[in-house]
Protein backbone atom coordinates (compact mmCIF):
# COMPACT_ATOMS: atom_id res chain seq x y z
CA UNK A 1 0.00 0.00 0.00
CA UNK A 2 2.93 2.62 1.02
CA UNK A 3 6.17 2.13 2.09
CA UNK A 4 5.25 1.78 5.60
CA UNK A 5 2.70 -0.30 5.84
CA UNK A 6 3.52 -3.30 3.68
CA UNK A 7 -0.12 -4.90 2.41
CA UNK A 8 -2.87 -4.69 0.20
CA UNK A 9 -6.26 -4.91 0.70
CA UNK A 10 -8.25 -7.14 -1.65
CA UNK A 11 -9.11 -4.43 -3.91
CA UNK A 12 -5.65 -2.62 -3.46
CA UNK A 13 -4.39 -6.32 -4.67
CA UNK A 14 -6.97 -6.45 -7.27
CA UNK A 15 -6.10 -3.41 -9.17
CA UNK A 16 -2.34 -4.33 -8.84
CA UNK A 17 -3.05 -7.91 -10.29
CA UNK A 18 -4.94 -6.22 -12.82
CA UNK A 19 -1.99 -3.67 -14.01
CA UNK A 20 0.60 -6.56 -14.42
CA UNK A 21 -2.76 -8.66 -16.26
CA UNK A 22 -2.24 -5.10 -18.87
CA UNK A 23 1.58 -6.02 -19.12
CA UNK A 24 0.83 -9.48 -20.16
CA UNK A 25 -2.34 -8.63 -22.39
CA UNK A 26 0.74 -6.12 -24.31
CA UNK A 27 3.60 -8.55 -23.90
CA UNK A 28 1.56 -11.66 -25.44
CA UNK A 29 -0.23 -9.40 -28.25
CA UNK A 30 3.16 -8.32 -29.43
CA UNK A 31 4.54 -12.11 -29.29
CA UNK A 32 1.61 -13.07 -31.17
CA UNK A 33 1.86 -10.17 -33.76
CA UNK A 34 5.77 -11.52 -34.32
CA UNK A 35 4.45 -14.98 -33.62
CA UNK A 36 6.18 -16.21 -37.11
CA UNK A 37 9.53 -14.55 -36.50
CA UNK A 38 10.00 -16.24 -32.80
CA UNK A 39 12.84 -18.76 -32.39
CA UNK A 40 10.53 -21.25 -30.13
CA UNK A 41 13.25 -23.09 -28.68
CA UNK A 42 14.72 -19.67 -27.01
CA UNK A 43 11.13 -18.75 -25.91
CA UNK A 44 10.74 -21.82 -24.17
CA UNK A 45 13.67 -21.59 -22.53
CA UNK A 46 13.55 -18.40 -21.77
CA UNK A 47 10.15 -18.69 -20.25
CA UNK A 48 11.25 -21.65 -18.41
CA UNK A 49 14.37 -20.92 -16.70
CA UNK A 50 12.64 -19.31 -14.23
CA UNK A 51 10.67 -21.59 -13.23
CA UNK A 52 13.34 -24.36 -13.27
CA UNK A 53 15.94 -22.36 -11.41
CA UNK A 54 13.98 -20.41 -8.64
CA UNK A 55 10.75 -22.12 -8.50
CA UNK A 56 10.70 -25.88 -8.66
CA UNK A 57 13.83 -26.90 -6.42
CA UNK A 58 11.82 -24.59 -3.50
CA UNK A 59 8.32 -26.63 -4.72
CA UNK A 60 10.12 -30.21 -4.19
CA UNK A 61 11.85 -29.10 -0.71
CA UNK A 62 8.27 -27.82 0.46
CA UNK A 63 6.81 -30.73 -0.24
CA UNK A 64 9.78 -33.33 0.75
CA UNK A 65 9.20 -30.97 4.39
CA UNK A 66 5.95 -31.77 4.69
CA UNK A 67 4.86 -28.71 6.03
CA UNK A 68 7.82 -28.24 7.30
CA UNK A 69 10.04 -24.78 7.13
CA UNK A 70 12.62 -25.18 4.58
CA UNK A 71 15.78 -23.35 4.20
CA UNK A 72 15.47 -19.74 2.61
CA UNK A 73 18.27 -20.72 -0.23
CA UNK A 74 14.72 -21.28 -1.94
CA UNK A 75 13.17 -18.24 -0.66
CA UNK A 76 16.12 -16.53 -2.61
CA UNK A 77 16.60 -19.03 -5.57
CA UNK A 78 12.61 -17.44 -6.02
CA UNK A 79 13.08 -14.23 -5.77
CA UNK A 80 16.31 -13.93 -7.49
CA UNK A 81 15.00 -15.24 -10.49
CA UNK A 82 10.97 -13.69 -10.31
CA UNK A 83 13.04 -10.78 -10.13
CA UNK A 84 12.55 -7.59 -12.52
CA UNK A 85 16.22 -7.11 -12.31
CA UNK A 86 17.50 -10.70 -12.96
CA UNK A 87 15.16 -10.54 -15.84
CA UNK A 88 16.31 -7.26 -17.80
CA UNK A 89 19.62 -8.40 -16.70
CA UNK A 90 19.46 -11.65 -18.61
CA UNK A 91 17.09 -10.24 -21.74
CA UNK A 92 19.85 -6.85 -21.89
CA UNK A 93 22.44 -9.73 -22.10
CA UNK A 94 20.73 -11.95 -24.33
CA UNK A 95 19.94 -9.00 -26.96
CA UNK A 96 23.81 -8.03 -26.00
CA UNK A 97 25.53 -10.59 -26.85
CA UNK A 98 22.97 -13.10 -29.11
CA UNK A 99 20.69 -10.59 -30.54
CA UNK A 100 17.35 -8.27 -29.78
CA UNK A 101 14.65 -10.80 -30.61
CA UNK A 102 10.76 -11.25 -30.54
CA UNK A 103 11.41 -14.52 -27.99
CA UNK A 104 12.73 -12.53 -25.35
CA UNK A 105 8.70 -11.48 -24.44
CA UNK A 106 8.84 -14.71 -22.93
CA UNK A 107 9.99 -13.14 -19.64
CA UNK A 108 7.39 -10.38 -19.09
CA UNK A 109 5.52 -13.03 -20.55
CA UNK A 110 6.33 -15.69 -17.93
CA UNK A 111 6.60 -12.19 -14.51
CA UNK A 112 3.25 -10.90 -15.89
CA UNK A 113 1.54 -14.13 -16.20
CA UNK A 114 2.69 -14.79 -12.41
CA UNK A 115 1.46 -11.94 -10.82
CA UNK A 116 -1.71 -11.19 -12.94
CA UNK A 117 -2.99 -13.90 -13.45
CA UNK A 118 -1.52 -16.33 -10.37
CA UNK A 119 -1.10 -13.84 -7.86
CA UNK A 120 2.64 -14.65 -6.78
CA UNK A 121 5.05 -11.89 -5.85
CA UNK A 122 7.81 -12.24 -3.86
CA UNK A 123 8.19 -14.32 -1.29
CA UNK A 124 8.96 -12.98 2.49
CA UNK A 125 10.84 -15.59 4.94
CA UNK A 126 8.08 -15.52 7.05
CA UNK A 127 5.54 -17.01 4.67
CA UNK A 128 5.17 -20.81 3.54
CA UNK A 129 6.85 -20.88 0.41
CA UNK A 130 3.47 -22.32 -1.57
CA UNK A 131 0.45 -20.06 -0.81
CA UNK A 132 -0.78 -20.15 2.89
CA UNK A 133 -3.10 -17.71 4.74
CA UNK A 134 -0.60 -16.71 7.45
CA UNK A 135 -2.02 -16.12 11.16
CA UNK A 136 -0.75 -12.99 11.62
CA UNK A 137 -2.05 -11.63 8.25
CA UNK A 138 -5.51 -13.01 8.97
CA UNK A 139 -5.98 -11.14 11.68
CA UNK A 140 -4.60 -8.35 10.69
CA UNK A 141 -7.84 -8.15 7.64
CA UNK A 142 -10.20 -8.64 10.17
CA UNK A 143 -8.91 -5.99 12.17
CA UNK A 144 -8.75 -3.94 9.31
CA UNK A 145 -12.47 -5.23 8.22
CA UNK A 146 -14.10 -4.28 11.76
CA UNK A 147 -12.79 -0.91 11.57
CA UNK A 148 -15.07 2.05 12.33
CA UNK A 149 -12.77 4.83 11.25
CA UNK A 150 -10.66 4.95 8.10
CA UNK A 151 -6.57 4.99 9.74
CA UNK A 152 -5.65 8.21 10.00
CA UNK A 153 -8.52 10.13 10.49
CA UNK A 154 -7.06 10.94 13.85
CA UNK A 155 -3.67 11.90 14.79
CA UNK A 156 -2.02 8.42 15.51
CA UNK A 157 0.82 9.56 16.91
CA UNK A 158 0.85 9.64 21.29
CA UNK A 159 0.01 13.42 22.61
CA UNK A 160 2.74 15.54 24.07
CA UNK A 161 2.62 16.56 27.06
CA UNK A 162 2.72 20.32 28.32
CA UNK A 163 5.96 22.43 28.54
Amino acid sequence: MDAVNRFETPTTFGLLRAEYCVGLALSAGLFLWHLDEVRWPVALALFAYIDVIGYLPGALAHRRAAGGEIPRVYYVLYNTMHSWLTAGAVVALWAWLVRPEWALLAVPIHLCGDRGLLGNFLKPFAVAFEPQPHPAFVRLENDLKSAVSPVGSHDARPARAAT
